[in-house]
């Protein structure tokens, strides 16, 4: 971060910081750094040229605050502001967002340092294709997140770059019927050195289908066991290659590359090159291009019927793109986040994940999977032997109150519920040793009480030791018209009012875009009417609670 001051050594330096939003207004991993350095420091950016494009949701309360402060920040410490914040919400088309966002901002960046747009739209590769000869099979990548070998020979600490290959000790199936699957599973963390507290997430590195992976090999005609590296064709870059090279194309599709997510505009632009059919290339630019027409031809062609590359390079048999390509263009796959539903109280050895297993059909009858709670389904200890999964954990703000006597409330239903799991087994180890313990009240829904009542029978020995004050539950299929938490908790307005006035904590886990807003709507409600206050009050009022970390949200779209 000491470089960042010397940016403004360069002439005419122009910086674009593309900015993401995780949890409560929090930087993502890679930003920490740089967030730390904006608040802590006081150093002059004058003579930096910057612009700003915020990426978030418009579902979450903290929609793009990362991307706000850093537009902020930059200003009060001296720099230029180019081109106003730009705001993309994955709710929607954040590519859309940005592609409108760049039409203007290259404009105001040619009128700001004075130069002439030529207006040439030109593709250029960034990376360069490498064979390598003769390359020994332990030179090449397999998996590994970013150093060689590292799953061979494993040393902590562990963390995104690092991740520890865990043994899976349990899975098990936690639904009791109603056609859906919900895992429980265990990850055996001794010896790692890996430490979590209740409320933190684990981060897994899953591996795309290699089915799927076979079929685009096919489909390309290419062989995955062939060892390739992709280079920067900028030897000063930092950023050498676009994932760890040099691997085998097999390796790259299968732990690298998000191939099952719908590709985006930019991507498809760049594949319409080597359309053989005219008809298909004309299709494919008039789907990309930034028009009405195009918008939603993008939206209804790509996003509604969720077509992947695998789909796309089926429906368009004329597309014949070379498969280094194909690599250089698709995302990265990332790591999936969940909430951590144990307690280092209880199982200080072991990590636990509560995840329903993700399945549905298009529009057009394809069934679309979730990459990693599938992965993760078939990962079953069998006559002793564990399978493992590359895992780290990552530290939350979503904490109890230091003091076991505060009142709680807990919103989570479905596997919303997996944090508070962590939760009640705290306030259990804290009971066992004789301490006094506050309110703990849990809201929890699912569909049906038979079927999907997760962790029904541990719930109960908790309420009836009395480390559980009350469980509200809402079986939204149970009767004719559907109930959900947040109605029990209109039902409820009192006690919650009481709770708070006691300067209890409120936490949500969960859907934030239906649940955790009407649970918000729910809150100020309550405000209004036990409280007796304005509704702006009433908003003032739940706002002051989230500021000093009385009310707390870890939720998800």
């Amino acid at each position: 971060m000491e470089d960042m001051t010397r940016l403004t050594e360069l002439e005419n330096p122009l910086a674009i910081f593309c900015m993401a939003t995780y949890g409560e207004g929090d930087p993502t991993d890679n930003a920490q750094e740089f967030y730390d350095w904006l608040q802590a420091g006081d150093a002059s950016l004058e003579g930096l040229n910057y612009a700003v494009f915020a990426l978030g949701n418009k579902t979450y309360e903290h929609y793009n605050d990362m991307g706000k402060y850093v537009d902020k920040r930059l200003a009060e410490l001296g720099a230029t502001r180019v081109f106003e914040l730009g705001q993309g919400d994955d709710d929607a088309n954040i590519e859309e967002d940005f592609v409108t966002w760049r039409e203007k901002f290259w404009p105001a960046v040619c009128e700001h340092f004075g130069i002439e747009a030529t207006g040439e739209d030109i593709s250029i590769r960034q990376f360069s294709l490498e064979i390598p000869e003769d390359l020994p099979k332990e030179k090449t990548f397999s998996g590994e997140s970013a150093r060689l070998g590292s799953f061979k020979k494993q040393k902590p600490p562990f963390d995104s770059k690092n991740p520890y290959l865990a043994p899976v000790a349990i899975n098990r199936e936690l639904h009791k019927g109603g056609g859906r699957s919900c895992m429980h599973i265990e990850i055996d963390i001794t010896g790692s050195r890996l430490r979590y507290e209740a409320g933190d997430h684990v981060a897994v590195f899953p591996i795309n289908d290699p089915n799927q992976v076979q079929a685009i090999g096919e489909r390309l005609e290419a062989d995955l066991d062939v060892v390739f590296s992709l280079n920067n064709v900028d030897e000063e870059a930092s950023k050498k290659h676009p994932f760890p090279c040099p691997c085998t194309y097999r390796t790259a599709l299968a732990h690298y590359l998000d191939i099952n997510h719908v590709p985006r505009t930019h991507i498809l632009k760049e594949l319409s090159d080597y359309a053989q059919d005219p008809k298909d290339k004309e299709f494919l630019i008039t789907l990309t291009s930034p028009t009405p027409e195009g918008k939603a031809l993008y939206s209804d062609w790509i996003l509604k019927d969720h077509r992947d590359i695998l789909t796309v390079l089926r429906d368009l048999p004329s597309l014949k793109p070379p498969i280094d390509h194909v690599c250089e263009l698709l995302p990265r796959l990332q790591a999936r986040y969940y909430s951590i539903s144990s307690s280092p109280k209880l199982y200080p050895n072991s990590i636990h994940i509560t995840a329903v297993v993700v399945e549905w059909e298009t529009r057009l009858g394809r069934t679309v999977k979730g990459v990693a709670t599938n992965w993760l389904a078939l990962k079953h200890p069998t006559n002793g032997i564990k399978p493992t999964v590359p895992v780290y954990v990552r530290k939350s703000q979503f904490r109890l109150p230091f003091k076991p006597t505060v009142p709680v409330i807990m919103v989570g239903p479905g596997t919303g519920l997996a944090p508070f799991r962590g939760f009640i087994q705290e306030r259990y180890s804290v009971k066992k040793e004789g301490k006094p313990l506050g309110d703990t009240v849990l809201y929890f829904g699912c569909r049906k009480k038979a079927d999907d009542y997760l962790y029904e029978d541990e719930l109960l020995d908790y309420l009836n030791d009395g480390t559980l004050s009350k469980i509200h539950t809402a079986f939204s299929r149970d009767q004719a018209e559907k109930v959900y938490v947040q109605h029990l908790m209109r039902q409820n307005k009192q006690e919650i009012w009481q709770i708070l006035e006691n300067g209890g904590h409120i936490y949500v886990c969960g859907d934030a875009r239906n649940m955790a807003r009407d649970v918000h709507k729910v809150l100020v409600e309550v405000v209004i009417e036990c409280g007796e206050r304005s509704e702006e009050k009433a908003e003032e009022y739940v706002k002051k609670l989230s500021t000093k970390g009385r009310y707390s949200a870890d939720v998800w779209s």
